[in-house]
């Protein structure tokens, strides 16, 4: 390893440039701290997503990435959204999160970004956050879960919201959360990482395009996780279906092209051929990452998933010549905040 360096210092290549851990970047994972977790459990909270959330720290983290081969790692808040009637102690919770992660990526510098955590259903106070995050902390983006408390993105009353965010020129990662509502009787049969969470992701999505709002706020760019949900079979039944319900005026037009340009959808879960061609339908190669959703899964599963995708990537006539920007250039292009924004930049 000494040896290595040496030379790249030779060379003159940059340190940040070197290749000492893979190049691949992993778009989907999550930070889950102690005092995150005090909060839940005040509210008696720790199974409100129907499955315990599992054990988080740094330096298993990089060691996880490490064996993987996987460069850097972009952190966000997991399910579910720490509010519970008050708007203070979820904002101080959410501030801790963020914070956390700016030192982490700190500390670790190329290993970690981050996307911050918004203490919704607060609008002002996460306007409020998402300026600190995204100017102050060096932010890389922010994410939001796909509700807060029964507030969807892609609601009206999130429009401040996305004009900060639009500003920006903010990368948002979308993350599903449990519906609301939702029957307790049906996430008792099948927790909500079966089923419903693919569909509120693909929920969200839909409601956004239903009211144009990547069209009206046209510098954000928005992450679909898990292999784009649904969307690759609601998609079709949306555009067949959508003429009648703007001659009954019941929906707006929806600009397809322009919406769908500024989605991009990160591997999360099980991206089969099957998946990938049909996530293909909607999107072009330079739009899809890879995402490993850690530490949700164990390190052996996540690392053998990771190992199977380059083998599927490799073997697709298709997706072959794709394999590297799917695996980490296409991330860091998406973090690549235009010059014209005018904000703080993030590195």
């Amino acid at each position: 390893m000494r040896k290595q360096l040496f030379t790249l210092l030779l060379a003159g290549m940059p340190l940040g440039t070197a290749p000492l851990y893979g190049q691949t970047v992993d778009l989907h994972t999550h930070i889950i701290l102690p005092e995150y977790l005090e909060v839940l459990k005040a509210h008696g909270a720790e199974l409100e997503e129907s499955f315990p959330l599992p054990a988080w720290d740094a330096a298993r983290h990089i060691d996880f990435m490490d064996r993987a081969g996987i460069r850097t790692a972009v952190l966000t808040m997991p399910a579910p959204q720490p509010y519970y009637g008050d708007t203070d102690e979820s904002a101080r919770c959410i501030r801790r999160v963020n914070e956390a992660s700016a030192e982490l990526k700190q500390r670790y510098p190329g290993r970690f970004r981050f996307c911050a955590a918004l203490p919704l259903p607060d609008v002002e106070a996460a306007i409020r956050e998402a300026v600190y995050a995204l100017d102050t902390l060096g932010a890389d983006g922010v994410k939001l879960a796909t509700n807060s408390r029964g507030q969807y993105v892609g609601d009206e009353a999130l429009d401040p919201l996305m004009e900060v965010l639009n500003e920006r020129h903010a990368v948002v990662i979308l993350h599903p959360h449990r519906p609301m509502p939702c029957p307790k009787e049906i996430i008792a049969t099948t927790p909500l990482a079966m089923y419903e969470y693919p569909a509120e992701s693909t929920r969200t999505v839909v409601n956004m395009l239903a009211r144009n709002v990547l069209v009206r706020y046209p510098n954000m760019k928005v992450v679909v996780p898990h292999c784009g949900s649904f969307l690759p079979l609601a998609l079709p039944r949306m555009k067949s279906i959508l003429p009648a319900m703007v001659s009954q005026g019941c929906m707006q037009p929806i600009d397809w092209k322009a919406n769908l340009s500024r989605l991009y959808f990160d591997l999360a879960g099980n991206s089969t051929a099957e998946v990938l061609h049909a996530l293909l339908t909607i999107t072009t190669p330079d739009h899809i990452l890879y995402g490993s959703d850690y530490p949700y899964l164990p390190d052996a599963v996540l690392q053998a998933n990771l190992e199977r995708l380059k083998q599927t990537l490799a073997a697709d006539g298709e997706l072959a010549g794709y394999a590297d920007r799917i695996l980490g250039r296409n991330a860091e292009q998406l973090f690549v905040r235009s010059a014209a924004c005018g904000c703080t930049p993030t590195e």
